[in-house]
């Protein structure tokens, strides 16, 4: 079956301090956008598709563009306001950031016909969720949509907090999503939902999303129809609040009858949401390359 990646790269990378999705890491100077698109290509994904702001797209397609073009099939996209209805263009002029996680998918309906995985750039995933993720697109059935769920414990950052989307499930259907501010504080995992002050303290094995979901092309409707309605609901302040995929992920649920199917990985996961998680995270990636997992250079020929 034909599946491809889709890539979200128009974050700005606040915390970090720079554009992180093009932060050197590996041994011959690899992003860790390349191990993604790496273990992809051996899942059996033919083709990529990046999301990225217009003013990177130069720099996409000098670096990481020239590296995977001649593995897999490489298309760009902008996440931009051209999909924005004329009823509110006016509202988001004075928006810096993007509209958020949901928005930058629907970015992709016109290049995507086929299954796809939807990624972060900026996070390394590991082969394990890979090969689930393939192997679950290659089997979709109608009516469902799936998530690759990690263990908390293996997606905490050395260095502070981060947001991760605590789930609920139920006979490996997904329940409910809660986005989370999550600590390490003195050897207990914290997660604090978004918005409130309610600390809890969580298992080490609770499951949370990454944000690598796994979609059928009808998806692209929910989020053009649920975009509407997150538009005329915040139509009286559009200049910070943030279309994101949770919400429709819901929606899709609740209303359209969709299921979520749960698909835990062992993978770990590492990345970048500070700059001070850099030396972290290229130390991780130089093991696995010792361990024979990834070799000394992703591309060479």
């Amino acid at each position: 079956m034909t599946k491809t990646l889709l890539i979200l790269a128009a974050g700005l990378g606040s915390r970090f301090g720079g554009l992180k999705q093009l932060e050197p890491l590996g041994p011959s100077g690899e992003f860790i956008i390349d191990y993604s698109i790496y273990d992809a290509i051996r899942a059996g994904f033919s083709k990529v598709v990046f999301i990225i702001k217009k003013e990177n797209e130069k720099t996409f397609k000098e670096t990481i563009g020239k590296r995977i073009e001649k593995y897999i099939k490489t298309e760009y996209m902008y996440q931009d306001t051209t999909n924005v209805p004329s009823t509110y263009k006016e509202l988001i002029k004075k928006r810096q950031k993007p509209l958020g996680t949901a928005h930058a998918i629907l970015c992709a309906k016109d290049k995507i016909k086929e299954p796809f995985t939807v990624i972060n750039a900026d996070d390394f995933y590991g082969q394990d969720a890979f090969l689930k993720a393939s192997d679950y697109l290659d089997k979709i059935k109608k009516d469902h949509y799936g998530t690759i769920l990690y263990q908390v414990q293996n997606t905490l950052s050395p260095t502070g907090a981060c947001t991760r989307g605590v789930c609920e499930y139920k006979e490996s259907h997904l329940v409910k999503i809660t986005e989370s501010v999550i600590e390490n504080k003195q050897g207990k995992i914290i997660a604090t939902p978004q918005g409130t002050n309610d600390e809890k303290e969580i298992p080490r094995d609770t499951l949370v999303s990454m944000n690598l979901l796994l979609f059928t092309p009808d998806f692209f409707q929910i989020l053009e129809e649920e975009f509407i309605n997150f538009l005329e609901n915040n139509k009286h302040d559009l200049s910070k609040v943030e279309y994101q995929i949770p919400s429709v992920i819901m929606y899709s649920m609740k209303e359209k009858n969709k299921t979520i199917d749960v698909i835990p990985t062992t993978a770990s996961w590492y990345g970048v949401t500070y700059k001070e998680d850099t030396a972290f995270t290229k130390n991780a990636i130089s093991k696995m390359v010792e361990e024979g997992i990834y070799p000394q250079n992703l591309w060479k020929k």
